[in-house]
């Protein structure tokens, strides 16, 4: 059949597949039963069903039925007169597509969460942290995902599957929580499906330098004082402070002379101004440090190239571990140790959290076991003077 003489025909099976395509144009034909149905014919042989209609306010659209061969002439037709049903009883199709379409991902949600909130909230460390999260484990499971489709079960899954990397588990399941949150104050979801997920059990890690280690790591690192990272682990260690607040210190931070360090609110993990006292030893190594110092940066620990902090220390610091003879002690372990010592030698957890930086009492829990050892010192006087008195009785009485 072909259409120079025709544009409306009934779109039956026949009449559609008997249909010459033009060479060059783009054809469509119009049923003569439905008002509306229409097939496009294209010069590739491709032919797709249509319905175009005028909606409450006499604006004409078209939607797209099918593509014939995906869809048959007799289901193009049922599903073009049930839409004109739909019509006539008031209804927009083809707003309603367009509504589905703008439906929100969990990719857009990913988008929205790091650019509206990460960004102005959290640090850079952790803003990082996020994205890998997002790009490694949320995305390829749920990137294409309508967020209204997500369920509980379905992150329940994803938090089963990561069981045996409990922490990052549990790191996923918060940063889920957040950006459902999110989505439920911005109106794009009614509830959070993280809510109710419980998390893993996690093992902290308790890893810290007793007095003999300390000797082996202090004295490694006094063969390498000419190397200005050494005097970032002396004095990680003298102020148990978090590697990023120190490495990003700058000097006007410092007043040598009362012996405070004031860190202020964008370096801290809890975004409040800190004023921390130093001690004579953590004084005497900031003193060494002004060798390195450089008038075109403000930094303590200034990087070799631009006018940026120091940023890597990890190399160096495995250099250092290997040469004291150590295997499973990270960067952080150092604040682990001042902290551990501190209570330990007596100082309470209270004094401990506030020199860490710690807003909650339950951060400085952690430590709670180590302050027993003050006590049992103190026990132990009695007990061992008793023991020398009953010596002494029981030598006289020989």
């Amino acid at each position: 059949m072909t259409l120079q003489s025709i544009n409306k025909l009934k779109l039956t099976k026949r009449a559609v597949e008997n249909i010459v395509p033009h060479p060059t144009k783009r054809i469509s034909l119009w049923d003569t039963e439905i008002s509306g149905f229409n097939l496009r014919i294209y010069p590739t042989g491709r032919k797709t069903y249509f319905l175009q209609y005028r909606n409450l306010f006499h604006s004409t659209h078209k939607i797209k039925i099918g593509v014939h061969g995906n869809i048959t002439a007799e289901e193009a037709r049922e599903k073009a007169r049930q839409l004109s049903l739909k019509i006539s009883l008031g209804e927009d199709p083809a707003a309603v597509n367009k509504e589905k379409k703008k439906q929100n991902t969990i990719g857009d949600l990913a988008r929205e969460y790091l650019e509206l909130h990460a960004k102005v909230n959290k640090r850079a460390k952790s803003i990082k942290e996020d994205s890998r999260i997002i790009s490694s484990i949320i995305l390829p499971r749920f990137g294409k995902y309508k967020l209204e489709s997500i369920t509980s079960h379905d992150l329940q899954k994803l938090h089963r599957d990561l069981s045996n990397t409990p922490y990052l588990a549990n790191r996923a399941r918060s940063l889920l929580s957040k950006m459902f949150s999110l989505a439920k104050e911005w109106g794009w979801r009614a509830d959070n499906p993280v809510l109710g997920i419980e998390k893993y059990q996690e093992e902290k890690r308790d890893r810290w330098l007793n007095d003999e280690e300390l000797q082996r790591l202090w004295a490694v690192l006094d063969k390498y004082n000419h190397h200005l990272t050494t005097y970032a682990f002396k004095l990680l260690l003298l102020t148990g402070a978090r590697k990023g607040e120190l490495l990003q210190s700058r000097w006007e931070q410092f007043d040598l002379e009362k012996g405070i360090w004031t860190k202020p609110s964008h370096l801290t993990k809890q975004k409040k101004k800190e004023h921390l006292p130093l001690s004579e030893n953590a004084l005497v190594v900031i003193n060494e440090l002004k060798k390195f110092k450089k008038e075109d940066t403000p930094y303590l620990f200034p990087s070799k190239v631009g006018n940026q902090p120091l940023q890597e220390i990890k190399t160096f610091w495995k250099r250092v571990i290997k040469e004291a003879g150590f295997e499973d002690v990270r960067i952080h372990d150092l604040r682990h140790t001042h902290a551990s010592h501190l209570v330990s030698s007596g100082l309470s957890l209270s004094v401990v959290g506030k020199l860490l930086g710690h807003t909650q009492a339950a951060t400085t829990q952690r430590y709670a076991h180590l302050a027993d050892e003050p006590l049992r010192q103190a026990t132990s006087l009695f007990g061992d003077k008793l023991k020398k008195l009953t010596s002494k009785e029981s030598n006289s009485s020989q």
